[in-house]
């Protein structure tokens, strides 16, 4: 649990970083590739190679191209098309996705989940019921799909640490993640970066710095180490604790003129969808003991 809460103050500072520094100025698949292999010069160094059965090799290549790779791909397009508090409302949604996925792995469908989901698009529109736009929507989709990965990438870890068990510390095999990552982000810039949007000042690159070593460095690790740990009810609320801690600093520090009305009602409506796909739960699980 200290994991979850020491990475949730990390990150709760990280989204306006992107946000206000970085978003807009450099190019978003470079400020990712920079993450990831200044994360990976941290881990790669002390990862054991040899010994490692391939099945889990392949699986922290895979954890690592969706929660790393996909996810901040996603992540940092999205600021490109909506604000920071939209962002961090808008990443509340990620126990829906870890909901959905483990009702998939386990081969059932829960209505109420699609209905949860509904819901919370309803809230989306009611932070922009003046400005919806096709900008808007799109990062709101962009958003989603790294809240899937990330909820993916969390799932499958704790899966398979519990499939393949180690008496060495986790930080010795977890270089392969942001190697699963690297796959991910190099392509992406090759392909679809631009080589003249690059950091161009020692802000931007201090921000880029910080954001490698301590916040997907130390705070990836720390935080896959913690969900490994609890239950999924424990890792769902501190994903949601992200949400308040991440807006009270933008909202202070930063982005003094949001509308906090229009900003709480359409984070309410967004929030009271997750029960939902929590009461669906319940009642397929009374089902089966019935």
């Amino acid at each position: 649990m200290r994991y979850l809460l020491i990475v949730t103050l990390l990150w709760a500072f990280s989204f306006s970083l992107i946000g206000e520094y970085l978003a807009g100025a450099v190019d978003s698949y470079f400020a990712v590739l920079s993450r990831i292999l200044i994360a990976g010069l941290l881990f790669v160094p002390l990862t054991r190679w040899r010994g490692q059965a391939p099945a889990f090799v392949r699986g922290m290549l895979l954890i690592g191209a969706l929660q790393f790779g996909v996810t901040y791909v996603c992540l940092y397009l999205s600021f490109n098309l909506l604000t920071v508090p939209e962002v961090l409302l808008f990443t509340i949604l990620t126990p829906l996705h870890v909901t959905l996925i483990e009702d998939a792995l386990n081969r059932r469908f829960n209505p109420w989940a699609l209905l949860a989901a509904l819901v919370a698009v309803l809230g989306a529109g009611i932070i922009r019921y003046d400005g919806v736009s096709k900008g808007f929507l799109l990062g709101f989709l962009l958003l989603q799909l790294a809240n899937f990965t990330f909820a993916a990438g969390q799932v499958l870890y704790k899966h398979l640490l519990l499939r393949h068990p180690s008496s060495e510390p986790q930080y010795r095999r977890f270089g392969f993640f942001y190697l699963g990552a690297l796959l991910v982000a190099l392509p992406a810039f090759l392909l679809l970066g631009n080589a003249e949007r690059l950091p161009s000042t020692l802000l931007q690159w201090s921000v880029l710095a910080w954001l490698g070593v301590v916040a997907s460095g130390l705070g990836l690790y720390w935080w896959n180490q913690g969900a490994s740990l609890v239950d999924g009810g424990t890792l769902a609320v501190m994903n949601n604790a992200l949400v308040p801690a991440g807006l009270l600093v933008n909202l202070l520090i930063w982005n003094h003129d949001a509308d906090l009305l229009r900003l709480a009602l359409g984070g309410a409506v967004i929030v009271a969808s997750l029960p939902l796909a929590g009461l669906g739960r319940a009642r397929l699980l009374q089902g089966r003991v019935a």
